[in-house]
C-alpha cells in the first residue's frame, strides 16, 4: 500500500488530534456505521530491522481505541489501564494501517476495547484493552 492515498479514499484527517511524539495525525472515516482510524506511516518509523516499530503501532492503537472509549463514555476523561497486542506481521514504512475496533463492555467505569490494525487485507496487530473512564461524582 505504499503510495496510497487516504484523502483519494474517502478518507479525512483529523486535524485536531495529533498523536504524541509527532507520529502524526490520524485519518478517519465513516464506514457500515461505525468510525475507522488510519495513520500513514513514515521511513523514520523504522525500527532496526527495516520495519515499522511496534512501539508506533501501540501508540496507534492507544490513541485510537481511546476514540472508541471517548465515544461510549459520552466525552468523559478516561485512561489506559491494560492494553494487550498480539503482532501478527510486519508493516513496512510507507503502509498505511487502518484500525478498526469495536466496543465489547462497557460499565459505569470501564470500558472493554478490541481492534485489528490492517494494511490493505493483512492483519498485522490484534488488540484488546480495558479503560478506566472518570465520571463526575
Amino acid at each position: 500500500m505504499t503510495g496510497f492515498d487516504p484523502a483519494a479514499a474517502g478518507w479525512a484527517q483529523v486535524d485536531n488530534d495529533q498523536m504524541p511524539a509527532n507520529i502524526g495525525t490520524p485519518w478517519r472515516k465513516h464506514e457500515d456505521g461505525r468510525w475507522i482510524y488510519g495513520l500513514r506511516t513514515r521511513p523514520d518509523h523504522a525500527n532496526p530491522a527495516g520495519a515499522v516499530h511496534g512501539g508506533i503501532l501501540v501508540a496507534f492503537a492507544d490513541h485510537t481505541l481511546g476514540c472508541y472509549v471517548e465515544a461510549a463514555a459520552n466525552g468523559a476523561p478516561n485512561v489506559t489501564i491494560q492494553l494487550n497486542t498480539h503482532f501478527l506481521s510486519a508493516v513496512q514504512p510507507g503502509e498505511f494501517l487502518e484500525l478498526r475496533g469495536e466496543v465489547t463492555r462497557a460499565t459505569g467505569s470501564m470500558v472493554f476495547v478490541r481492534g485489528i490494525i490492517a494494511v490493505g487485507a493483512r492483519d498485522a496487530v490484534a488488540l484488546d484493552g480495558i479503560w478506566r473512564v472518570f465520571r463526575p461524582r
